[in-house]
């Protein structure tokens, strides 16, 4: 799997997708080969586009018999390289994008699920199911580029984890062609079906290396009724997270979505992403963003919402804050929040954490975590942000104002040893939901439990015994 395939492979290869179904002139090629950031530039000697899944299987059992390497591909908004072909600098590697499996195929409203082919855009399944009447709560930054098989495979995660679960808990069914071209079907709607091993969950969060996903059975929800957004300003994490607890003590399930922001992330909005808005009088040191949504009415909501503020202000928890009084206010505040990536890369050199510990210990993290990159580091910038409903923060960190971006991303191996050690200290993850890809094959054997990986090893070795399902991923090949 170190050569480049012949040209006998290759023009079998095109010939299952015909002509509409390949590429491979460099200048179509190129947007598929570099990652988001820039961390991972690939090669391969052709693309293909399947629009089904026979076709997916065809191509899956000349590769396998000729032993030809393939990399699945979605909308290649990933952030861990695990979907770009070729890394070795060996154009070896067949890419295979899912873009032509973008069929909504059937929403069954009384079952509350939907059936999509894996090339569907997430924002494309969002506005089916509101089409629909009902949601699909799955949200990220990248829902207009991304497709769900690659939020499938590398079980996404995103804003309303706290409430619905990442993506593994969304997922009631999958179809999948395993290496050798045989198809796992099992577009099946249940939430109850105990009979032996939940195959699926092998699939999710694999990112390709067991098979390929080409469809999906997901659930949906009742559309909410009501929705309330707030944005506010705490003085620390500690405080964040005691506003985190009094907010699910009060109003339950209904917290969907609670997000950390500090000052210098903010700062990097209003610099660079044009059309943004401060949203308070001054500027505080952290931020929250709280949603509530709920199936009753809108004025039961907004006093549920004016209820749980006027206690934490009461209490010192909340130092200020404003409330959307629209659904454009309420853009304008998440546009914030989505924007800190994009305006992290504007503001120059960074290097990135997605690391989870338990809520509780989140401040005990930021504090050390700060400690640990400045002692290394004088003068870096740390824009620690996310998720902190459900314990996933990414602990991102800018290059100094006196030091050039290329000695500053020189560091990153180190500074991920730091901040990766740290996490699993606490009793949490150094991957919480970018997945492991490329980039974090040598962190996954330093820090992983070796049964855990014995094991894997196992699951790959019985699915990919020739080691043909993007090879080098997760797994060291």
């Amino acid at each position: 799997m170190n050569s480049r395939p012949d040209k006998d492979v290759l023009d079998a290869l095109k010939a299952v997708v015909g002509d509409a179904g390949f590429r491979e002139e460099a200048a179509d090629l190129e947007p598929h080969l570099t990652e988001w950031r820039g961390l991972f530039q690939g090669r391969t000697p052709l693309m293909l586009m399947p629009s089904s899944t026979a076709e997916v299987s065809a191509i899956m059992k000349i590769c396998s018999t000729h032993g030809v390497a393939v990399v699945p591909q979605g909308g290649n908004t990933g952030l861990a390289g695990g979907a770009i072909p070729g890394i070795d600098g060996v154009d070896a590697q067949i890419l295979l994008s899912t873009s032509r499996l973008n069929q909504v195929t059937d929403i069954d409203a009384e079952n509350y699920t939907m059936t999509a082919g894996a090339g569907c855009l997430l924002a494309e399944i969002q506005s089916a199911a509101q089409d629909a009447g009902l949601f699909f709560p799955l949200s990220l930054a990248a829902e207009g580029s991304c497709q769900i098989g690659g939020n499938i495979s590398t079980n996404a995660g995103g804003t309303n984890v706290l409430r619905f679960g990442n993506t593994r808990e969304l997922v009631l069914g999958l179809e999948v062609v395993l290496p050798d071209g045989s198809i796992y079907d099992d577009l099946r709607g249940l939430r109850k079906d105990n009979t032996g091993y939940d195959l699926k969950q092998l699939f999710i969060g694999a990112e390709g290396t067991l098979g390929i996903i080409t469809a999906a059975t997901l659930k949906l929800f009742p559309a909410a009724r009501a929705t309330a957004t707030a944005w506010l300003a705490v003085e620390s994490p500690a405080a964040a997270v005691s506003l985190y607890r009094e907010a699910r003590r009060r109003v339950g399930d209904e917290l969907v979505a609670f997000e950390l922001m500090p000052r210098i992330a903010i700062d990097m909005v209003l610099e660079h992403i044009p059309g943004t808005r401060e949203p308070l009088d001054a500027a505080q040191p952290w931020y929250v963003l709280l949603e509530l949504a709920s199936a009753r009415n809108q004025a039961v909501t907004d006093e549920q919402l004016t209820d749980l503020l006027g206690n934490c202000l009461d209490r010192g928890l909340v130092q200020d804050g404003v409330v959307a009084s629209s659904e454009a206010q309420r853009g304008d505040l998440w546009r914030l929040r989505h924007s800190i990536s994009e305006a992290q890369k504007n503001a120059g050199a960074s290097i990135k954490h997605d690391i989870s510990v338990p809520v509780s210990g989140m401040p005990e993290f930021l504090e050390r975590a700060n400690e640990l990159v400045e002692a290394r580091v004088p003068g870096i910038r740390p824009v620690p942000f996310g998720h902190l409903g459900d314990g996933n923060l990414h602990y991102n960190v800018s290059q100094p104002d006196d030091m050039k971006a290329e000695a500053f991303l020189a560091l990153w191996e180190p500074l991920n040893e730091l901040v990766h050690t740290l996490a699993v200290e606490l009793g949490g993850s150094f991957s919480a939901e970018h997945g492991i890809g490329s980039l974090k094959v040598a962190e996954l054997e330093r820090l992983g439990d070796p049964v855990k990986l014995r094991l894997m090893r196992s699951v790959k070795q019985a699915l990919d015994p020739g080691g043909i399902m993007n090879p080098g991923k997760v797994l060291r090949s």
